[in-house]
Parts: structure tokens; C-alpha cells; sequence
């Protein structure tokens, strides 16, 4: 797997902490270096191996990566999938791909995390009192 240094990797937590401020979503990323399934089947199924689906207003979002196959997915829980329409995520993506075809693992996770928190504001917009419901950590997979 594309190694993340720790730097690399406090940038995109620090991605998800910001983008987190201006939404009531909670958004993980989730990489591993290889994807037998497509992309979006495997990241259903880590999607509830981490639990997200717990969220109270079912508004998680995890950014599935696999390194060495060059796989991307992006899945919201239900409450998302109700209000959005299906092309929801593709800006995201493509705006992710850019970075990644140039090398840039972390920027692109990073502009990928944000860009979400931005598109989850419009629907899910931070409440006062709200909980960071999920951990922020990226997982990492083998």
C-alpha cells in the first residue's frame, strides 16, 4: 500500500475534524491495498463492519481506497442516499482522481474529505451540541 506518513496522515484527520465543523455527517476513510469486489460492494461491506450505520441520523460517509488497484468509492448511509441524487459523490471523485493521478495520495484524500464535509453541509448542516459519533482515524486494512 501507498505508505501515508504521519504528517500525511494527521493532514487528512485534520481534513475530517474541519470538515466535520460545518456538518452533522460524519465522514471515514478507509484504505487497503487491494480490491477483489468492486469498489462500492467493498466498501458496503466495511462500512458496516465499522459500524457506521449507527450514526443517529444515518448521514456516515466513508471513502473507500484501494492503493494498488486504483479503486475508489464513496458510500453515505441511508439518510444520505434519501435527499441526495445518485451522481451525489462523482465531483468528489473526480476531484480526488486528479490528485491521485499526479502522485498525491494524501492531498487527494484531503481535498476529497472536505469537498464532502461541503456537499454533506447543504443537507446535513452542524447542530449545536452535535458529536463527533465516529472516530476520525483512517483505517487502515490489509
Amino acid at each position: 500500500m501507498a505508505k501515508l506518513s504521519e504528517q500525511e496522515q494527521e493532514k487528512i484527520k485534520d481534513a475530517i475534524e474541519w470538515a466535520e465543523k460545518s456538518t452533522s455527517g460524519e465522514i471515514r476513510v478507509c484504505l487497503e491495498k487491494h480490491c477483489k469486489l468492486d469498489p462500492y460492494q467493498r466498501a458496503l461491506e466495511c462500512f458496516y463492519d465499522l459500524g457506521m450505520e449507527q450514526t443517529q441520523q444515518k448521514n456516515g460517509v466513508l471513502i473507500y481506497i484501494a492503493t494498488e488497484d486504483h479503486k475508489l468509492a464513496i458510500l453515505g448511509d441511508e439518510g444520505i442516499s434519501k435527499l441526495v441524487p445518485d451522481n451525489f459523490w462523482h465531483s468528489t471523485k473526480d476531484l480526488m482522481i486528479q490528485h491521485f493521478k499526479n502522485g498525491n495520495l494524501a492531498e487527494g484524500i484531503s481535498v476529497g474529505v472536505i469537498e464532502a464535509g461541503k456537499q454533506l453541509k447543504k443537507f446535513f448542516p452542524y447542530q449545536d451540541g452535535d458529536a463527533n459519533e465516529l472516530s476520525d482515524d483512517i483505517v487502515f486494512l490489509s
